[in-house]
């Protein structure tokens, strides 16, 4: 996944600056994603599915399965074949209509959920 958000962060970039987006907590993140799909790029068709029972569905061009989780305040995926999960703290647009995946080392990804 951190190279499949590597990517939609260069398609999505997005100021460094987040005054106005509110961070979530464990709880909030899961409540946000459970159940959510997100686009990331609407001119590519890029956007991934949460469900309940842990999978996620990541499609730009072919479909790809992963698993998702939440651990402590962050949004954590295992993208096969890999065996690492990469995590990532996870804030929404002031108007609650997008999310942004913040990783490790400052690379973010913004994504809307699907109306």
């Amino acid at each position: 996944m951190k190279h499949l958000l590597a990517a939609l962060a260069a398609l999505t970039a997005c100021p460094a600056g987040a005054e106005d987006w509110a961070v979530l907590t464990g709880a909030e993140i899961t409540e946000a994603l459970t159940g959510a799909r997100l686009v990331y790029d609407p001119e590519v068709d890029a956007e991934q599915r949460f469900f309940a029972s842990g999978r996620t569905e990541y499609v730009f061009g072919n479909p790809r399965w992963g698993w998702w989780e939440v651990r402590g305040d962050e949004y954590c995926s295992l993208w096969p074949p890999s065996d690492e999960w990469e995590c990532y703290a996870v804030s929404r647009a002031p108007g609650g209509d997008a999310l942004r995946f913040i990783g490790a080392e400052g690379d973010v990804t913004e994504g809307a959920f699907a109306k």
